[in-house]
């Protein structure tokens, strides 16, 4: 099989770290080379004070210095190297072991251990054994997941400022209602992800739940994954995203307005305040969770992130990419409104620093679904209208994210029943002949529920969003209480009771 994705990013990471090493010795070599040549123009400039051609030479007395000058300069410059050296190769061997750890935190013991391995004369090296033993030992002690009972959550965007987001003037009560039932608010995000940490969740991606195998003619089939394996006291979940477009919908109500990269090279949210102030932050769910991951790497198998579902038609993370902007096509009055406000707008332009954008999230872990382009209702649509808005998506989205293979249903529809998918099923045969073989719906009625079958993999979500948690946290429902408290959780500033607000 291929190396996965976290194989690569971690192949990269070592290579850059191994660049990084090998400049810190040539910079120490150049300083070492320095110092030895101020050591030589000194033992130069003694000799001519004490050599008898000098004015101290003059004096008897000075030979035995001369002498002493001659022979203790190489022992010197000896000690100065050798010292030099055990200090580089210190260096590398903590900077060696503080990867490894990583790695292990993330649960990859055999990477960590075959990192270290790999370094000469490791068997020498009394703190790289016992971090080895350590690996080793904890390894042993993980126990395989049972896949098929994997919960899959899910968000949307979050709410930053739930007074423009909750205001009826400026809404209207149908967004409004919208906004409470299907987004979740920052507070509640950062105590949902604490509480899931502290209760032993790990985010794994859809993939890991399974075993992949491709014969000769590339036809793919799966069977439920037996090595994935996580200490006793840990829980697999895997998490998706759905949007992250910034729909022009969203600007009245506090959301960011894209995703930009910091001078650090991370994605982060552009915001702007209900007073006008531009901020770049975690201002949303991946920004957010990659800085909680990035203090708690254990919160995380081989580096896992989750999935983000794109529609198309408005663009994807704040980019108006979509080719109706370009043409001036089946606009939306809201998207005709921001092409008269952007009389520069160039789209090639925007694909590009979308491009940028899907990069860098591949980079930290992050992959990407299908959505639609058109925020569709599978369920009431002819197979027709799906290839057709699947050729958008690709057209408009592919192009940006790449090959994909997950499909997320939007309004938590599914092309079938809780049966298994059939040949007769012609949506799904469909899909299936244009790549796709994951396949997720929203089933907010169970803590789980996962299908792996041959020819495809198929799990149901649950909305962790306004909706869910006011039932959670008033006792309508328990589906929740495996992972967190939800009365703990609910967003007190909420407007209540939250009614549900059709599916988003």
């Amino acid at each position: 099989m291929n190396p996965s994705d976290y194989e690569r990013r971690a192949a990269r990471r070592r290579a850059l770290q191994k660049k990084r090493r090998r400049q810190v010795m040539m910079m120490k070599g150049i300083i070492l080379a320095i110092l030895l040549v101020i050591l030589a123009l000194s033992c130069t400039a003694a000799w001519r004070i004490f050599s008898p051609s000098g004015d101290a030479g003059k004096n008897p007395k000075n030979k035995d210095l001369t002498a002493s000058a001659d022979t203790e300069a190489p022992e010197k410059s000896s000690s100065v190297e050798t010292e030099t050296e055990s200090e580089t190769s210190a260096d590398a061997s903590e900077e060696l072991l503080k990867q490894a750890r990583l790695m292990a935190a993330g649960y990859d013991y055999d990477g960590a251990i075959a990192l270290l391995k790999n370094t000469a004369s490791y068997e020498s090296n009394a703190e790289i054994m016992a971090a080895i033993q350590e690996f080793e030992t904890t390894k042993a002690s993980c126990v395989a997941v049972d896949v098929t009972t994997v919960p899959h959550i899910f968000y949307h965007s979050l709410l930053n400022d739930t007074t423009r987001a909750f205001d009826v003037s400026v809404l209207g009560q149908s967004q409004v209602d919208g906004m409470n039932a299907w987004m979740t608010t920052v507070e509640e995000f950062d105590k949902i992800t604490q509480a899931m940490y502290d209760n032993g969740y790990v985010f794994v991606r859809l993939r890991d739940l399974v075993t992949e195998t491709t014969d000769e003619n590339g036809n793919v089939t799966f069977s439920p994954n037996q090595n994935l394996m996580l200490p006793p006291d840990k829980k697999a979940v895997v998490l998706s995203v759905d949007d992250l477009s910034y729909y022009h919908s969203y600007q009245k109500a506090g959301y960011p307005d894209k995703l930009i990269l910091d001078e650090n090279g991370d994605v982060k949210c552009h915001y702007v305040t209900a007073d006008g102030t531009e901020e770049v932050g975690d201002f949303d769910v991946v920004p957010r969770l990659n800085t909680f991951l990035k203090a708690h790497p254990d919160g995380a198998y081989k580096g896992a992130r989750g999935l983000i579902a794109l529609t198309g038609y408005n663009g994807v993370f704040g980019y108006r990419t979509d080719s109706d902007y370009e043409t001036k096509t089946n606009l939306q009055e809201d998207q005709a409104k921001w092409l008269e406000e952007h009389p520069d707008f160039n789209r090639q332009t925007e694909i590009q620093e979308a491009t940028v954008i899907a990069d860098a999230l591949k980079e930290e872990g992050w992959e990407f679904a299908s959505h639609t382009w058109g925020h569709l209702s599978v369920t009431d649509k002819s197979v027709e209208g799906l290839k057709n808005d699947n050729e958008k998506w690709v057209a408009n989205v592919q192009n940006i994210v790449g090959p994909v293979d997950t499909i997320i249903f939007a309004h938590g529809n599914d092309i079938g029943d809780w049966h298994d998918y059939s040949d007769s099923n012609e949506k799904y045969q469909y899909f299936k002949s244009v790549g796709y073989n994951f396949f997720c719906n929203v089933d907010g009625s169970q803590p789980y529920w996962v299908q792996i079958r041959e020819h495809y993999v198929r799990q149901g979500r649950i909305d962790l969003d306004g909706y869910m948690l006011y039932k959670a946290s008033t006792g309508q429902t328990t589906v929740l209480d495996n992972m967190f408290k939800a009365s703990e959780v609910f967003d007190q500033r909420r407007p209540t009771p939250v009614v549900a607000h059709g599916q988003s």
